[in-house]
């Protein structure tokens, strides 16, 4: 790379080289004043990519695609979706770009991907810009969620590119680099499924197989497995989601991934009060989206995966369909494995035994929860407490105090261990009202909220002295939570 001292990468288009009819070349538009906001220092590391070096106007072209490797070919990725259950066979990237893939420190191939990089062919009526706001929103909530132990698409920087963008108002441009496994989606295949060409669809499964799911390649039926190991990534990915009341907001076919890493964090928010019909995305009037919708969702973005891969799994339509019905039949079932599991666990107890008893008070708490509008993350640090012998916090959390009173006796019996549930329920997340106090901040170019609320949730175990308003609801006048796309 030209120009760059302090370090080097070397970024191969191995996507591109196999899949050229699903890669449109691109170029990163011009910037004309870019500037570092934030930066996760630990995971250039992890990438192999010197942090200072990121930071000089070199590393900062690579950061926004302006400076790349002289043999990289950065392409935008075509792929098709449901978007709101309505089919859309030609979306693909309108404001991103892959640069290419890396190999980290651990011997593991990442792509390294441009958001707000500029127009592409697949632009439509888009400026193919992003603003500060959303992309730091992305940067905060993904180091969340990679916090909490979720797997995510993580954010390596977002760089002001000194360009104004028109939304509902002028705004600050803003760049986001960002990691992941891959970009593979459902709507990937839905593209290919939908050019009708055979080897177009079994070469985009093979890529899938050798980037995501490799023991897939090694069985008589490898599409099969592929098909059955995305249901299973899926499966624990969305059950992690609702244990710690994540809200996607916006579930379309184009944004589940092959890999089962969470993508693309628009309008997304995690739940306060407990409320299976919350909505955060100002767009989803029907609630299609809901967080309580999360996991039929999922069953039908791979129900459409599935019909995309037909034509691998049987030359007879019948026999193909009868096996894709069998592999999506085991969704709900390992979902509902790994929510118990992990709900067992938020209650501090073991993985086993006394299963009616546990079936019962897992079935019972959304309902009570519900009732009173309690906060779903502060309910189970103050269950904890109850754990230790006090229940009054968990008495403060309802309108009647005696509400919850049969439930925790009955729980107790049970003798929850209050360290594993500290271990595994999060003192804080990124709460609406300060995720809106800190972008409002960074737009008016204050980082300091940023970077503070960073440092919270990226421990988000561990109770920090001083922060007590980092773990404590919105003010009543914080009003009904709406995000916006940031499109």
């Amino acid at each position: 790379m030209k120009g760059i001292s302090q370090f080097t990468v070397t970024l191969d288009h191995r996507f591109a080289r196999e899949l050229p009819e699903m890669a449109v070349a691109g170029q990163a538009a011009p910037v004309p004043d870019p500037r570092v906001l934030v930066l996760d220092e630990a995971l250039a590391a992890q990438l192999g990519l010197d942090a200072a070096g990121l930071r000089t106007a070199e590393g900062v072209g690579l950061l926004v695609g302006t400076t790349v490797p002289e043999d990289a070919r950065p392409v935008a990725q075509a792929y098709a979706g449901h978007q709101f259950g309505g089919y859309s066979p030609r979306l693909g990237d309108g404001r991103a770009l892959l640069l290419g893939e890396l190999v980290d420190v651990d011997g593991r191939v990442r792509d390294l991907h441009l958001k707000g990089s500029g127009r592409t062919p697949f632009a439509r009526g888009g400026d193919g810009l992003a603003a500060v706001g959303p992309m730091l929103r992305e940067f905060i909530v993904s180091n969340s969620m990679h916090a909490l132990g979720i797997p995510t698409t993580r954010s390596l920087a977002v760089v002001a590119t000194g360009r104004t963008v028109l939304r509902e108002t002028p705004q600050p441009g803003a760049v986001l680099a960002r990691v992941a496994a891959g970009h593979l989606r459902v709507g990937s295949f839905q593209y290919a499924r939908a050019t009708d060409d055979p080897d177009l669809l079994r070469r985009l499964a093979d890529h899938a197989i050798s980037r995501h799911h490799p023991a897939a390649a090694g069985v008589a039926q490898p599409y099969l497995a592929l098909f059955e190991a995305v249901v299973a990534a899926q499966a624990a990915l969305i059950a992690r989601w609702m244990l710690v009341g994540f809200v996607h907001g916006v579930m379309n076919t184009d944004n589940m991934t092959i890999s089962g890493e969470t993508i693309d964090y628009g309008p997304c928010a995690f739940m306060e009060a407990f409320d299976p019909a919350t909505v955060y995305s100002s767009i989803d009037h029907a609630g299609r989206y809901a967080y309580g919708n999360q996991p039929l969702v999922a069953e039908w973005n791979l129900a459409r995966l599935a019909e995309s891969l037909l034509p691998l799994l049987h030359d007879d339509e019948q026999q193909a369909v009868a096996l894709a019905v069998a592999a999506l039949g085991r969704f709900r079932p390992r979902y509902e494995a790994a929510w118990t599991a992990g709900m067992r666990a938020k209650l501090g107890l073991p993985a086993d035994g006394n299963e009616e008893i546990v079936a019962a008070l897992i079935g019972e708490l959304p309902g009570l929860l519900q009732a009173d509008h309690v906060d779903h993350t502060t309910f189970y640090r103050a269950l904890a407490t109850a754990a230790r012998g006090d229940i009054g916090p968990v008495r403060s959390h309802f309108v009647e105090e005696a509400a919850p009173e049969d439930w925790v006796t009955r729980w107790q019996t049970l003798g929850p261990d209050p360290d594993a549930m500290d271990r595994v329920n999060p003192l804080y997340i990124p709460r609406n009202h300060l995720v809106e106090e800190a972008l409002a901040a960074a737009t008016d170019g204050d980082l300091g909220p940023v970077e503070r609320l960073l440092e919270v949730v990226t421990a988000p175990y561990d109770e920090q002295a001083g922060r007590e308003r980092y773990a404590a609801a919105a003010p009543v006048d914080f009003g009904a939570y709406r995000t916006f796309r940031g499109t």
